[in-house]
């Protein structure tokens, strides 16, 4: 089985997810501006994914200040944290795992420098520990929700390549099989980074699930044959109302989905939701390189000088969405109020 990110001695161990299908290749980052790196070039994606990378960024990063003064420690990290937050706008997992990471500094007043690396990198090691079992929670819930025998609708990858392992997303399809359901996938290739095609088939090829591609705009049609239903998405970040953004085209498949009656599932953990933001319109949302659009693996597919628009997230309403999947069970409308709900129950473990 594949790992997604893994701490070792000898650095940060990611698997390079521009490469796949074709090369599984694992890059090794010593040091916390490779792995900076990694989470803005799209070595490392998915929200959960970045929020442990950018952990594992902190620790390997505090590893390698060269200085026993606690104050002048201190300063270093808090540049550290600040690089690695610059990387990618709109996943809240990223600040949220630099912030767990700023935490356990704060929280030792008093410690040595030496203890305070130590206490780090245990605390990346326990945020990726962690999300495998957020994961699987989030799984056993929403395989509740899919019946036997149903084909669900993916976008993007929301699976154990987006995670630290097993999946959001694919995680509830995966809980379902688990429950001994028989379960069938579309998956939407997503352009124009074709992490549907690339990497969500791959998982579910190397898994042996049921799996069929499409082109993007092939899903209403799909849907007006009557061959989904459900879809099950992830999010990149989630608003105390309810509204979710994820991979652009998201918002396009949940009107979609309201328009042929399916269920819209987006599955994600607490930690992806940002009772801060209102409302989806107070997201940001990230632009990307225009030669993610214009070219395709390096082949020119557009006129040259063509104006280009790349957003890499649009925002889902919260009236288009059936119910929320965490790791504390399934929220549905009204969603200000359930989503509050979830912050007081106790933690996984």
């Amino acid at each position: 089985m594949f790992k997604t990110i893994e701490w070792k001695k000898t650095g940060v161990v990611m698997i390079d997810q521009r490469l796949l299908p074709g090369k599984e290749v694992y890059n090794t980052y010593t040091d916390y501006k490779g792995v900076a790196g990694a989470i803005k070039d799209m070595v490392v994606r998915g929200a959960p994914a970045i929020g442990v990378a950018a952990a594992m960024g902190v620790a390997i990063g505090a590893s390698g200040i060269k200085t026993s003064d606690p104050a002048a420690f201190r300063k270093e990290l808090g540049k550290i944290c600040d690089l690695l937050a610059s990387t990618r706008p709109t996943a809240v997992n990223l600040f949220w795992g630099i912030e767990r990471m700023r935490s356990v500094a704060a929280s030792h007043p008093g410690a040595s420098v030496a203890t305070l690396k130590r206490l780090l990198v245990d605390e990346a090691k326990k945020i990726h520990r962690e999300d495998i079992a957020i994961c699987r929670e989030i799984g056993r819930h929403g395989g509740t929700l899919l019946k036997d025998g149903s084909t669900v609708l993916t976008h993007c990858n929301a699976g154990a390549l987006a995670t630290a392992g097993y999946g959001t997303a694919l995680g509830v399809i995966r809980g379902a099989i688990d429950r001994g359901k028989k379960i069938a996938v579309y998956a939407d290739e997503t352009r124009p980074f074709l992490q549907g095609a690339r990497l969500t088939a791959w998982e579910l090829h190397k898994d042996k699930i049921d799996c069929t591609l499409i082109t993007d705009n092939m899903a209403g049609y799909i849907m007006g044959k009557g061959l989904i239903n459900a879809v099950v998405v992830g999010a990149d970040r989630i608003a105390a109302n309810g509204d979710t953004a994820n991979k652009i085209g998201t918002y396009s498949v949940a009107i979609l989905a309201k328009e042929h009656g399916i269920p819209f599932y987006v599955a994600a953990p607490l930690s992806t939701i940002d009772l801060k933001i209102k409302h989806g319109d107070e997201i940001p949302i990230e632009e990307r390189n225009t030669n993610e659009v214009t070219q395709l693996r390096g082949s020119v597919i557009a006129p040259k000088g063509i104006k280009v628009r790349n957003p890499a997230f649009d925002v889902t309403p919260n009236r288009l969405v059936t119910a929320i999947i965490t790791e504390k069970g399934v929220v549905k409308k009204p969603y200000i109020k359930g989503l509050k709900a979830l912050f007081a129950k106790g933690s996984i473990k």
